[in-house]
């Protein structure tokens, strides 16, 4: 094998794409900022035992592990930053108030977590750590479609669920973890069949309950249908009502919901969004309500955020146009170099031609030169 072939799911980033992924990142972070986030900076690698505690075991096979060659400790690249940014918020910070914090950096998969991704992600995400009340998770939902805006994503829908919806269903229903993931499992999928099977010996509010959710999908007519169904199960009505406040208060092209949607669901513990573009099938951002996810480091209060991939989202979204560039040519006068100097001081891009060279640029447009007019240097039009 050449050994410039990179390794499945690896892949270098070229001018143009870098140059976009870049620019979005900036925009990103500056939009939080805008929201009052701060910019945290985790490690690329923890030890093992730390980035995958409480519910980081759930990543445990996107992980790539490796021994320290300093204490002799299993080391784990980050697969995600959620659980670094909890154990920041838990010790080092340890405020008493609202805490607001974001990032933006590389995350490395053992595997691909869905088809043609790449394994070395880009994650952008923002959380809110201390506010139990619903208007964390619409701020959250706000900056997230907003960072869609600063992406000039066009049209993009939001689909809510909500965790708690089947867990209310299940309270007091003796249910051991087998049993749990097949109706998880069938939930996920739809399958009517295998739902019935598993829950044969459930209670008949909880069964018909489970049931109902397999239909339970589509436009705000899902959220009338489910009071109407789940009128006696108790807990039930705040989870609805919390799901119709979130739908008024997004601002997008459509607004669904899924109530057998159980995706993360040993992570989440209440409200979660996703949002999709038109023609992509996964998701370009998820999100939710974590409040367990800093319990393992000693800290268990409210949280709420989300997380996207840039290289996921450069594909997608409105190309930005090639930077308008200067060329100039390569001597060596001082009056030609405070010239070129001025210019890039005030902004300008300036590609001086080497001699005997013509420039093979992807990223500049070159649409004036730098020439000599009468003893002076002049910008001209090409």
């Amino acid at each position: 094998m050449s050994a410039w072939i990179l390794p499945d799911h690896i892949a270098d980033v070229l001018p143009s794409e870098a140059r976009h992924i870049e620019e979005l990142r900036r925009g990103l972070l500056d939009a939080a900022c805008s929201y009052g986030y701060e910019l945290v900076m985790p490690p690329l690698v923890e030890h093992l035992d730390s980035l995958l505690s409480g519910s980081g075991e759930a990543l445990d096979l996107l992980t790539f592990k490796l021994v320290d060659q300093l204490s002799g400790r299993t080391l784990g690249i980050r697969p995600d930053t959620t659980q670094q940014v909890a154990r920041i918020d838990a010790h080092l910070l340890n405020r008493r108030g609202v805490t607001r914090l974001c990032y933006c950096g590389p995350v490395l998969h053992a595997r691909p977590d869905r088809p043609h991704a790449t394994r070395e992600q880009l994650q952008f995400g923002a959380e809110i750590y201390g506010h139990s009340g619903i208007d964390a998770e619409i701020e959250s939902i706000m900056l997230a479609t907003e960072c869609l805006r600063v992406a000039r994503l066009g049209d993009f829908s939001v689909d809510l669920a909500d965790v708690r919806i089947v867990r209310h269903l299940l309270a007091g229903v003796p249910v051991d973890l087998p049993v749990l993931r097949r109706v998880h499992a069938a939930l996920a999928v739809k399958d009517s069949a295998e739902l019935n099977a598993v829950t044969q010996g459930f209670p008949a509010a909880a069964r018909d309950g489970l049931l109902a959710l397999l239909d339970l999908y589509g436009d705000i007519a899902v959220l009338d249908e489910a009071e109407k169904r789940f009128s006696g199960i108790a807990g039930m009505a705040p989870v609805i009502a919390d799901l119709r406040r979130l739908a008024q208060s997004i601002d997008a092209s459509a607004i669904t919901f899924d109530l057998a949607d159980l995706r993360g669901y040993s992570y989440y513990s209440g409200m979660r969004f996703a949002v999709y573009a038109e023609g992509v099938t996964d998701a370009l951002v998820r999100g939710g309500r974590y409040d367990e996810v800093g319990a393992s480091f000693g800290r268990s209060r409210p949280a709420v955020g989300f997380s996207l991939d840039l290289k996921q989202l450069v594909p997608v979204v409105q190309p930005r146009p090639l930077k308008a560039a200067i060329r100039a040519p390569w001597l060596d006068r001082d009056d030609l170099r405070l010239a070129i100097a001025g210019l890039r001081q005030s902004g300008e891009t300036v590609v001086c031609a080497l001699p005997g060279h013509d420039d093979e640029v992807d990223e500049f447009s070159c649409d004036r030169e730098l020439a000599e007019v009468a003893g002076q240097w002049v910008v001209q039009a090409i």
